[in-house]
């Protein structure tokens, strides 16, 4: 089995507890507070690791050039928009239509991995993805009439236009993480993930600062109120996006985003016994579906 595999399915469980758990503060501390929880309180964990791996392992840090920090910046910038508008998602649908909207992601950011950086993918690989988009969307139109019309509805309404304008943002993110981690050269996949995990951790949290005491300086006294659960969020969400970044210096972001919709099946489970939510059969048939398109992947990568 090739590494980057079980470092994506393990990059997926994680990402799964952290919204689980992003969920839960977003109704204790607004979209904003919420968001920024997740980089913020990653940090000082994207560093100890960085440490860890420098001092510990000996592995030698690389030269930071101007095209790392420009695909570093554009990722970071992306992932923040994208995690507001998932974030904000919550507000709409339950929490398995909700993450379902956003995991169109893995067509779009095959097309700007090609657009952005010349990344292409095979025709069987293509398939395998279209096949578990087709069960996201399948999802995502489960409580909808099952007509033409119910169906368009279904996919231009509020949700979906911002669950899509999240999955193209999140697309634009990993494909910029990527090139910013092969742009850095060496000395291996591990310590180039691990340096681009803590420079665009630390980019973001000044951002993100920055924007919260311009336009939302009353989120900080929220924030330190929810100490406790956003340093979980943190440790949690640094942990995935670690993963993240290892899987995307190894293997094209398609791939590795298109078998990232593994996490929907970890969404469900999150869906039926934390929040006590129901899932009617065309959605479970989207998860068939889902899992027949990972299959495929894998058998054909």
């Amino acid at each position: 089995m090739s590494l980057w595999i079980p470092i994506t399915i393990a990059a997926a469980f994680l990402q799964n507890l952290r919204s689980a758990m992003q969920k839960h503060l977003k109704a204790v501390m607004g979209t904003t507070a919420a968001t920024f929880v997740r980089f913020g309180f990653g940090v000082p964990f994207a560093l100890a690791f960085l440490v860890l791996l420098h001092f510990g392992f000996g592995f030698p840090f690389p030269a930071l050039g101007p095209s790392f920090l420009a695909w570093a910046a554009l990722g970071g910038l992306a992932q923040i928009i994208a995690t507001l508008l998932l974030v904000s998602l919550f507000s709409f649908r339950n929490f398995v239509v909700g993450t379902a909207y956003s995991k169109t992601e893995p067509l779009l950011a095959a097309c700007f991995a090609f657009l952005f950086t010349g990344e292409t993918i095979s025709l069987e690989i293509l398939i395998a993805i279209v096949t578990g988009v087709a069960g996201v969307l399948l999802i995502s139109t489960a409580r909808s009439r099952l007509s033409a019309s119910g169906v368009a509805d279904a996919l231009t309404s509020p949700p979906a236009l911002v669950g899509i304008a999240s999955a193209a943002a999140f697309g634009i993110s990993a494909v910029a993480y990527r090139a910013a981690s092969l742009a850095l050269g060496g000395p291996n996949f591990i310590m180039q993930a691990a340096v681009t995990l803590a420079c665009v951790a630390m980019f973001q949290t000044a951002v993100m600062l920055v924007w919260m005491a311009w336009r939302e300086p009353g989120v900080f006294a929220r924030i330190a109120r929810a100490w406790r659960p956003s340093l979980l969020v943190g440790i949690t969400g640094i942990t995935a996006s670690a993963c993240w970044f290892m899987a995307m210096t190894i293997e094209k972001v398609a791939l590795v985003r298109a078998l990232a919709q593994i996490e929907l099946v970890f969404t469900f489970i999150a869906s039926v016994i934390v929040f006590r939510e129901s899932v009617n059969r065309a959605e479970i048939a989207g998860t068939v579906l889902i899992v027949a398109g990972i299959l495929a992947l894998l058998y054909v990568a």
